[in-house]
This record gives C-alpha cells, structure tokens and sequence, in this order.
C-alpha cells in the first residue's frame, strides 16, 4: 500500500534522500558575495541550521565575511548574539559596518558548558537572527547536534567559528567550511553542504 505519509515526507526540503539537492530559496539568505553565493546550498547562508567556520586564528576576515548577511538581519528588526568572542566588540566599528547596536547582543559565559548553554537558549528564544560562538574548547558531536535541532526549530542561523584543527571531528552542521587569508581577502573551502557535494573552493575580496 502506498504511504502517502512517507511520500510528504520525502518532499521535504530538508530531508536527503542520498543525491545530489537543494535548499529552497526560503531557507537562505545571500551573503553578500556572489561567488560565494553560488556553490552555498540554495544560493546562500543556511537558515534553520548550524554553520560551522573552521580558520587558523581569529582576526583573518571572518566577521567581514559574514557581515552583509548580519546586516540583512538586523534591518529584519532580528536580533545578533555573539557568545564568547575572543575579543571585546568595538562599537564604532560595528555601528560603522552598519549595524544597529540597539539589537546587537554581547554574552560572556564562565565556562565552555555556559558558552554552548547561552548559544542554545538564544536560539531557542525566537528573537535572534543569528547567534555567533567562538567555543573555548571543542564542542562535542552531541552538543552540536543540540544547537543545529535550535536552529531548526527557531529558523536562525547558527554560526559556530572553531580552530582548524576541528576539521578533524564529525560534525551534524548543516554547512562546513574553512577559511584561510589571502592577500586580497579570504579563500573559502567547502568542507561540508547539506543536499550536495562540498570539495568547492573560491577567493573572496573583502573590502
């Protein structure tokens, strides 16, 4: 007998059936950079879902990176959490890069529980855009997948930036990438994409 019920299923965008896929144009945002843009799963940033951001050392153009898409939210009236960064968020420069500082959330945690804790219940408090983290110690598979089923369920776009290193470690993110710099800008390299194959690699100028 035909299971209608698993067939609706199977629709769904977010499921994988094993082949190559999209995203729908409702579950990303353009992130300023049309290069990039076109080997991002649906054209863009995820929504919904983890992006994980592996790079040699904070400070390379990971912020400039990932700034018009915060832009984007902040002009939706959403929320921007940074959980955590490694270093303390200058206003001028945030509020130069266009940003409204009125809707820009600075957490400091204790600990490496309290950082992953503080990034879950922001996404889970359905006001938030995007969360950002810089994880003092390496999260675990399970903590992950906690915060990627936060994002789903928020529809926000989780960003975790962690050492090269990580790209060792299974990962449940939706998206996976690692940066390096170049003299121009960054070069991003398409670790993992949720609905299609990764191996991708383009050069960004960044202003």
């Amino acid at each position: 007998m035909h299971n209608t019920a698993l067939d609706t299923l199977l629709q769904h965008p977010r499921i994988w059936r094993g082949e190559r896929g999209s995203w729908t144009e409702d579950d990303h945002m353009a992130s300023g950079f049309s290069a990039l843009d076109r080997v991002l799963p649906g054209g863009g940033w995820p929504q919904g879902a983890l992006t994980e951001v592996l790079l040699p050392h904070p400070g390379i153009g990971e912020l400039q990176l990932l700034l018009p898409a915060l832009r984007q939210l902040n002009q939706e009236q959403r929320w921007i959490a940074l959980i955590a960064p490694p270093y303390i968020p200058y206003a001028p420069a945030w509020q130069a890069a266009g940003l409204d500082l009125s809707r820009l959330l600075w957490v400091r945690p204790r600990t490496p529980v309290d950082q992953l804790w503080a990034m879950e219940q922001a996404l889970h408090s359905g006001t938030c855009g995007a969360v950002i983290t810089w994880p003092t110690t390496f999260p675990k598979f399970q903590q992950l997948r906690r915060l990627q089923l936060a994002a789903e369920a928020s529809q926000a776009w989780a960003v975790v930036l962690e050492p090269l290193s990580a790209a060792a470690q299974t990962s449940p993110a939706a998206l996976r990438l690692q940066l390096a710099p170049t003299d121009e800008g960054l070069a991003v390299h398409l670790l993992k994409r949720r609905g299609a194959w990764a191996g991708e690699a383009v050069e960004l100028a960044l202003a």
